[in-house]
This record gives structure tokens, C-alpha cells and sequence, in this order.
């Protein structure tokens, strides 16, 4: 960080805000007209670097105050000169303020106590007037022709004493000239007067200035609930339907998501998360505590409003902070022109907050999702139901969405994307209610490489794949995968979280820790969904300190979750809490009869061995039985290889589940199987392994050959079936076919 002496020059506009309201497109226009005509030119020939331009107001650094000032001068005079050729209403007229003073340099953004001078002496320049310190007046009182009234000692904010300053008398017929402002107590009491009246227009004045504000030393920053990020961070709230028709909500939502999504994918930013800033839709909670809760410099806002084919979209950014305007737009435009109106926001964002993009940022902003606007209505609506925890119902919802948009646009990716993500939660957690695995796995990995092969940059896509892989077995092409999803989104929690989740699986707890915490900085308020993965990765990280209120938090609003109660279960046992365990594990068990450890030693196989065998004995300790509904068979009645063969050559069972559930199971000579019931129709292979039958069904149960035993139904107690057949999935009861 670098100190220098500088002068510093602070114009704003006068009556910017007003000007706006009656000609917004007009007012922008002629404040680029003037920047671009008769500011700018004058900064170079006077040595001036143009350190900033925001809405209405702009900084500039020079090397010597005496040009300052009569760069200052000069621009005045010319717009005084050119006010004569036009309506008052058709003019801007600028306030400036000058000093002198000690600055601080951060790459090309300067502040410091000699920017807030200049903006504090710049308010008590008159319209088209200028206005310079104490420090300044000393060294060019006598160098330039010019006169000046001395206003005498001035207070300003974030500063303990007052300062003098004085304002420049543009009349060449007052050069050499230094009088006293007349009347000037009678002045500073109207001035106290009307101060809070003209708080807005002063706000509005400084909203450009964020950087350099004086605010962070004294405002309301000590109330953050979290330190503010290195980097510039913001949140984009909720974008607020004014349509009246409750039915273009999702389309308020969407332009929300997808701000997100895509400032997301800039790297020199910090964005909020969808779920975090959604939890305060409808609150009419204060910008500044919003920015203090989720721990932002920065927050967007704004409202959306469709007729036919209309689009209006206001859009206002805040320095939280100092609780000022940044930047403010107001978009009418056609319906078809909402993809532009998303990418002039966000350029706007980069803009105001000064970070730069590499070239592949700029790519990933440039491209455009899909030019089918009913498509993207179709996705959207999918997005608003995916995010809710997934049901069945809300499952097929979603699924006939994302599948409308692909109908209507087939290179579509992220509504590939979006099938993807569905299928690989139904396959990994090997739920069988929308497709059996087999199915979901295979729709998983269709979707996700439909999704690459038109947008290789997907982070959805990728996420997916890195789990695909990582429960296949294949850990570092996971690792690689889910490393691509979060270069090409370093700020979507839900691409974090997975990559942390695949370190944690593999070993690598320290990065996983840094991940994870990362995911949820980013998401403060997360979903029950981000709790329990956070939760599953400090489970695996051995922080159970950590692990257990986070699973705890999504028990109740997850209360058929069957990995909320198995981890939580276990975590309770690994930490000596023996009756908690014990209690969640009857919960378990009463939502899904046939758990048991030995589908979980399959399920997770691709767990490294020492995390297995922790959780498999903290479940055990808990009360989760070996075999599904607890069945125990006796040594005595197990058929062993030669019996196994004998019953599974040429033969057929007919049986029925320990559920109720009628099936029948079809063996040839070759080791093939055929399997079916009212619902269920598949083939497999079998192998006899000692006295283990052992079963295999393409792609189903994770691709997984699983292994159980067979018992002659000595007991005839619940049963009258001739054997039992007890695998990681299922108790069966069945006889040989006659």
C-alpha cells in the first residue's frame, strides 16, 4: 500500500437524480457527452488521470494542485459558456471540489482523507461553481487568476477537526482578489438547517466514491456477521415481480438465478448464493442489515415488470456500507431482449466495482444460454421446482421442464445439465421411484456429456460427472472434474461443496475443510441440502464438533432423508452419545425397515477403507443390524456351494418379499438370471462364491455384483416358503417351482 501527496478533484452533477426521473436515456447521454467532449480533454491537458467514473460523479488524480484548479476553472467556464446555447432543462452543471492533501494507492484506486476533503469541499461548491481546501488555497491563491471566498472552518464527517475552505471566483474581474463570505454564521445555521433535507442529493453525490469512502473506520462494517472478502462481494436480492400476475414470478426469480450464476463465474468476484439471499425474500429488512447478515460490501436490487411482450427492469447497486448508490438503470425493452438486459447488468456490476476478467471469463459472460426465449421460460420454471428439496412429485415437475426446454431447443445445455443433476442424486443414493439405477446412471451420464459437448465450460455438468466418477471408482478424474466445475464457477457453493465432498473421500481433509467453509461463507444461509453435504464432509474430515449441528439442522426440514438419519446416527455414536444414536438409528429404521450394514458396505465401496469401517461401526453401535430387518439366520440351516448350485441350475423360485411384494426368479444353466414382479422386469448374472450367492445386474445397485445367503425356513413361523434368501436389498421367502 503506497502513501503519496496528491491533488484530487471530485465533480458530481448537479440534480443528477431529478434529471433522470424526467429524462433518464437524455440526462445519461449528455453526462457522457460532457465526459467525453469537454471533461476528459481537459484532465490530459492538464496532466489529470481519470481515476473513476460512476453514475454521476467522477475522481481525478493530478500531480500539482495549481493544475487541478485550473483544469477546474476552465471546464467551468466553458460550460458556463456553452450554457447559453441551450434550454436550462438540456444542461447538466457540474460542482467541484479540490484538495490537496495525503492519499493511499491500491493498484489504480486511490482514497484516503485527501479524496474525502475534496468530496466534502465539493458540496459547497454552488452549481457550476468550484469549491478547494485550505491546503489548496495556499499554494495557488497566487499563481492563478482567479479570486476566492474564504467560508471560513468547515466540519467534516470522519475527520476530528474542521478544515477552511474557499470558493473560486470565476470571474476574471475578481483575480487577485480574497474576500470573506458575507453573513457566514447566518449561512453555516441555514446550512445545518437543510443538511438532512439534502442528505439524499449529498448521497447521491458520493455514490460513486465507495472505494475511498471514509465510512469503513467508523459505519456500520463492525456489525458484519462475517469479515467482508478480499475481493469486491455482493449480493443480488431477489428481483421483486411488480407485474400484478403472480405468474411471471418465476421469471423475477430466473433473472435472479441467473445474475447469480453468471457473476459467479467471475473470479475477482465474491457472490452470495441463491438460497442465502432467497431466505429474505419478502423481508423489508434495510439494505445495510442485509449486507451485515450475509457479509457483503455490495448489494443489488430490483424489479421486474411484463406486459405481453414488454419488459421493464429496474436495477439499483448499493454500497452497503455507506448505504449510498452506486449505480442505478432502468431497462424498457422488448421481452426478447432480456438476455442483453442480463449482460448490461452485469457488465454495469464489473464495471462499478473495478475487476478485471481474464478471457475466459469474458467468453463464459459473452455466451448465450439459448435463443429461445420460451425455452429459457421452461428452464426457469424447472430451476425455481429443482431447488426445492426433491420429492418424487416436485422430481417430475422439474424433469418435464427441463425436458420442454430441451424439446423446443435441443442445444440447450444447462437444461441438459439440469436432467443430469436429477439423475445422478437418484442413482448414487440408488432411489428407485423415478427410474431404477440402472436407467438413472445411465441418463446421468447422457445428460451431463450432452451438456459438455455444447458447453464445455459447464460447471453443473461437470459436478455431476465428478460424482458419477467418484462413486465409479475412478477418484482422480472426480478430483479433476470437480476442480473444472469450480474454475468455471469459483463462487457457486454447490460446486464447492462437491469438490470438497470428492477431497474428503479421497483423503485430502485439509483442502476439503478450506472448500467446505468456502461453500458455506458463500452461502450463509444455506439450503438443508448444503447442510447435510457440509455436514457429510466434516463427518468424513473427523469434525464432529462441526458435523453434527449441521445434519441436525436439516433433520427437520428433511424428515425422510435417509442419509440425515444414518450419519447423524453414526456421528452420535462416534462421539460417546450412545442414547441419541440409538434413537435417531429406531428413526432410521422406522422410516426404512430394511436398512442394514451390509447395503451400506456395498453402497460405499469406493470409500477409502478406514472411512468405512468408522462409519459402519458407529452405525453398528447405534443399532443398525447386519442384514435387512434385522434378520439373523442359524449356521446350521445355511446352504452351502454344492446346495447353492443345485438350487440355482435350471430351477425357478417363486416367492414373496419380507415387504409383501410377490416375485419370481428364473435361474439357466449358464448363470444367468431373470428376475420380475408386478413392476420389475430384469436380467442378470450369478456366481456361487463359497456358501454366498452372489448377484449382478447391469447397472443396477451401482453396477455393484452383491452377495447374501440362503437358509432352509426351518422355523415355518412366518413363512411357509421353503427357503430364505437374505442379500444386502432384500429378505425373500420362497420354494422351488414344481
Amino acid at each position: 500500500m503506497e502513501r503519496r501527496l496528491a491533488a484530487v478533484l471530485i465533480a458530481d452533477v448537479v440534480g443528477y437524480s431529478r434529471l433522470s426521473r424526467l429524462d433518464e436515456e437524455g440526462t445519461r447521454l449528455r453526462f457522457q457527452s460532457d465526459l467525453s467532449n469537454i471533461l476528459e480533454p481537459h484532465f490530459i491537458e492538464h496532466h489529470g488521470r481519470l481515476v473513476k467514473t460512476m453514475g454521476d460523479g467522477l475522481l481525478v488524480e493530478f500531480r500539482s494542485v495549481v493544475d487541478a484548479t485550473q483544469c477546474a476553472i476552465e471546464i467551468q467556464r466553458r460550460k458556463a459558456a456553452e450554457a447559453d446555447k441551450g434550454p436550462d432543462g438540456e444542461r447538466l452543471d457540474f460542482r467541484i471540489g479540490i484538495n490537496l492533501g495525503d492519499i493511499i494507492v491500491e493498484g489504480d484506486d486511490i482514497h484516503g482523507d485527501g479524496v474525502n476533503i475534496a468530496d466534502r469541499v465539493q458540496g459547497l461548491a454552488e452549481p457550476g461553481g468550484i469549491a478547494i481546501s485550505g491546503t489548496a488555497y495556499d499554494q495557488v491563491s497566487s499563481k492563478l487568476k482567479a479570486g476566492f471566498v474564504s467560508l471560513g472552518q468547515q466540519p467534516v464527517k470522519g475527520l476530528g477537526d474542521p478544515i477552511r475552505a474557499y470558493r473560486v471566483l470565476l470571474d476574471p474581474e475578481a483575480a487577485g482578489r480574497t474576500v470573506v463570505e458575507k453573513n457566514r454564521r447566518k449561512t453555516v445555521w441555514v446550512k445545518g438547517l437543510v443538511a438532512g433535507l439534502a442528505a439524499i442529493a449529498i448521497s447521491a453525490a458520493l455514490a460513486w466514491w465507495q472505494p475511498w469512502t471514509w465510512i469503513g473506520q467508523d459505519g456500520p462494517a463492525h456489525r458484519f456477521a462475517y469479515p467482508l472478502p478480499d475481493q469486491p462481494s455482493v449480493a443480488v436480492l431477489p428481483f421483486i415481480n411488480v407485474s400484478g400476475d403472480s405468474d411471471h414470478d418465476h421469471l423475477a426469480e430466473g433473472l435472479t438465478d441467473d445474475l447469480i450464476t453468471e457473476l459467479s463465474k467471475v473470479s475477482g468476484l465474491f457472490v452470495i448464493a441463491r438460497h442465502s439471499v432467497f431466505a429474505l425474500k419478502g423481508s423489508a429488512t434495510k439494505i445495510q442489515d442485509v449486507a451485515a447478515e450475509l457479509g457483503v460490501h455490495y448489494v443489488l436490487e430490483g424489479t421486474l415488470q411484463r406486459a405481453d411482450q414488454r419488459l421493464r427492469i429496474n436495477v439499483k447497486l448499493f454500497d452497503a456500507v455507506s448505504g449510498l448508490s452506486l449505480w442505478a438503470e432502468r431497462y424498457d425493452r422488448q421481452y426478447a431482449d432480456l438476455f442483453a438486459v442480463q449482460d448490461d447488468v452485469i457488465g454495469k456490476i464489473i464495471a462499478a466495482l473495478e475487476v478485471k476478467l481474464s478471457e475466459g471469463e469474458r467468453d463464459r459472460l459473452a455466451r448465450i444460454p439459448t435463443d429461445n426465449l420460451e425455452a429459457y421460460d421452461n428452464y426457469m420454471r424447472a430451476e425455481q421446482q429443482g431447488l426445492i428439496w426433491r420429492d418424487v412429485e416436485t422430481n417430475r415437475q422439474t424433469l418435464a421442464f427441463y425436458q420442454r426446454a430441451i424439446d423446443l431447443d435441443p442445444d440447450f445445455a444447462d437444461a441438459h445439465a439440469g436432467i443430469a443433476r436429477i439423475a445422478v442424486d437418484v442413482w448414487r443414493n440408488d432411489y428407485n421411484y423415478l427410474w431404477s439405477a440402472a436407467v438413472a446412471r445411465k441418463i446421468a451420464y447422457d445428460a451431463a456429456g450432452q451438456a459438455l459437448k455444447l458447453d464445455a465450460n459447464n460447471a453443473r455438468a461437470h459436478t455431476v460427472l465428478a460424482l458419477l466418477q467418484l462413486v465409479d471408482g475412478r477418484a482422480s478424474e472426480a478430483k479433476e472434474s470437480a476442480l473444472r466445475a469450480v474454475s468455471m464457477q469459483p463462487n457457486d457453493a454447490e460446486a464447492l461443496a462437491n469438490l470438497a465432498l470428492v477431497l474428503a473421500q479421497t483423503g485430502e481433509h485439509e483442502q476439503a475443510l478450506d472448500d467446505i467453509e468456502r461453500a458455506l461463507r458463500l452461502d450463509p444461509s444455506p439450503s438443508s441440502s448444503l447442510q447435510l453435504l457440509a455436514g457429510i464432509v466434516y463427518y468424513t474430515t473427523r469434525r464432529l464438533e462441526k458435523a453434527i449441528p449441521l445434519i441436525e439442522a436439516a433433520r427437520e426440514p428433511l424428515p425422510k432423508a435417509e442419509a440425515v438419519k444414518e450419519y447423524l446416527a453414526s456421528a452420535y455414536a462416534q462421539r460417546g452419545d450412545q442414547q441419541s444414536a440409538a434413537a435417531v438409528a429406531a428413526e432410521l429404521l422406522k422410516l426404512f425397515p430394511d436398512t442394514n450394514l451390509t447395503y451400506y458396505s456395498y453402497l460405499y465401496d469406493y470409500w477409502r477403507e478406514e472411512d468405512l469401517y468408522r462409519h459402519l461401526f458407529g452405525l453398528r453401535v447405534a443399532g443398525i443390524p447386519e442384514w435387512p430387518f434385522g434378520f439373523v439366520g442359524a449356521a446350521s440351516d445355511r446352504l452351502g456351494p454344492a446346495e447353492l448350485k443345485q438350487l440355482t441350475d435350471d430351477k425357478t423360485w417363486v416367492g414373496v418379499h419380507k415387504n409383501g411384494t410377490s416375485f419370481a426368479q428364473f435361474f439357466d444353466k449358464d448363470g444367468n438370471t431373470a428376475y420380475r414382479t408386478s413392476n420389475t422386469n430384469i436380467t442378470g448374472r450369478i456366481e456361487v462364491k463359497g456358501n454366498q450367492l452372489c448377484e449382478k445386474y447391469d447397472g443396477y445397485f451401482l453396477d455393484r455384483m452383491v452377495c447374501g445367503y440362503v437358509y432352509r425356513n426351518t422355523a415355518k413361523g412366518e413363512r411357509t416358503a421353503d427357503y430364505i434368501n437374505v442379500t444386502p436389498q432384500a429378505l425373500k421367502f420362497f420354494s422351488i417351482e414344481r
